[in-house]
């Protein structure tokens, strides 16, 4: 294959964002493509028996196996590290692939997560059952009381894990300060990106040590593949992530990856265009319903921390209106917006999270959380934002709002 300028860091470095999603990563063959090229193979075959045992020695850069090294997936990792302003990144098979990947790659039996309450589902899953199936002792704090951070740490804690904004309460946490705290006591930070991407949200500029992405949500934004994630630093990519990819197999799949490059063409065009109609949206509802837990307003708790980590609001907030029966009377009502569990789509999604996303949690944990029966949460997309309202304002007076 013959490389371009897409993988040339001491060019790409001096891109700016836009060039970067559009060109950074590419590879393109003998045949000069325009698009990436779609490598659907497992294997690869070599001149000579020098040139294998060289590749598998570490010695030569070329591929081995595609469940270590593919042409299409390594174009796709090498861009989302372009758009993070990571060292190094690893494509996963799902978003939750990633999540696990990022955590049980370096964590073992003795050691100590601690873990922001208010998660996704899967999320708290991994942090309240399975890590603790392997020895590892977890402890959930409230993410946004920056001192619950330090009163939680132990000696033998060894990571920090939170989403910011939080599915699907919209917490958001003070990225600087708690990964700060990390780096001060020695512990890794693992941030979990999904609801922004790199568009809205970079928190390696923040300090964050590791980056996860579910990037079948905004990354691809088209609802069409799973994929996801890990970004870091060269030495925890290759040296700590790598390892256990290799051996346990989490990859993305080729077509899967090269359908997420095209979506990263459009990203940020889609994240901020979306955010603006969240935003609308989010305006003509705050005065119709009990509660709206939404970033960009005024309303939200923390509005002005997340208007200083993130570049806008985001596509996604949430609601809470009287109990289940009207919440599900709400969802029944719509024309327009699609009843989905997916968050992140260029179409408008909505869900009931108690009974979908965190239906696997027990009704004690999802208070906690603050994930209230009558909590709906929405993805805004890239409709006419005024057919959105037209919807929603039925819907609403459909449940007597």
């Amino acid at each position: 294959m013959k490389k371009t300028t897409g993988t040339d860091r001491s060019i790409t470095r001096n891109w700016r964002p836009a060039t970067r999603a559009i060109r950074g990563g590419t590879w393109r063959s003998e045949h000069g493509e325009t698009s990436e090229a779609l490598f659907l193979t497992s294997g690869y075959t070599y001149d000579d028996a020098a040139t294998v045992a060289a590749r598998f020695a570490g010695e030569d850069s070329g591929m081995t196996y595609s469940r270590l090294q593919n042409p299409t997936v390594a174009m796709l990792e090498e861009r989302i590290c372009l758009m993070e302003g990571a060292e190094a990144c690893r494509a996963q098979a799902s978003g939750m692939a990633a999540m696990t990947a990022a955590l049980l790659c370096q964590l073992s039996a003795g050691d100590h997560c601690v873990a922001a309450r208010a998660a996704f589902g899967s999320c708290r899953w991994l942090v309240d059952h399975l890590l603790p199936r392997f020895g590892i002792e977890t402890t959930v704090i409230d993410s946004a009381d920056n001192d619950a951070w330090e009163r939680a740490i132990r000696p033998n804690t060894k990571v920090f894990f939170f989403e910011t904004p939080a599915n699907p309460t919209l917490d958001i946490v003070d990225i600087a300060h708690v990964c700060g705290l990390a780096k001060a006591h020695g512990i890794v930070s693992v941030v979990d990106n999904a609801f922004c991407s790199p568009a809205l949200q970079r928190p390696m500029e923040f300090g964050a040590d590791v980056v996860a992405y579910s990037a079948t949500k905004l990354m691809d934004g088209q609802g069409r593949v799973l994929a996801g994630a890990v970004c870091g630093s060269a030495s925890f990519i290759n040296d700590v992530l790598l390892p256990f990819q290799r051996n346990t197999g989490p990859n993305i799949a080729p077509f899967n990856a090269w359908v997420v490059l095209k979506g990263l063409e459009t990203l940020s065009l889609r994240a901020h265009k979306q955010s603006e109609n969240a935003l609308k949206l989010g305006q003509f509802m705050e005065d119709r319903v009990p509660t709206i837990l939404h970033p960009g307003l005024a309303s939200h708790p923390r509005h002005e921390l997340a208007m200083r980590q993130m570049d806008a609001c985001g596509p996604i907030f949430s609601f809470v209106v009287d109990d289940r029966s009207q919440a599900h009377a709400i969802l029944d009502a719509l024309e327009l917006i699609d009843i989905s569990n997916n968050i992140g789509d260029a179409r408008s999604l909505m869900c009931h999270p108690a009974s979908t996303t965190h239906a696997g949690m027990t009704a004690e944990d999802r208070d906690a959380m603050g994930v209230a029966e009558g909590m709906l949460r929405i993805n805004v997309g890239l409709e006419d934002v005024d057919d959105l309202i037209e919807d929603m304002d039925r819907a609403l007076k459909a449940a007597g709002l």
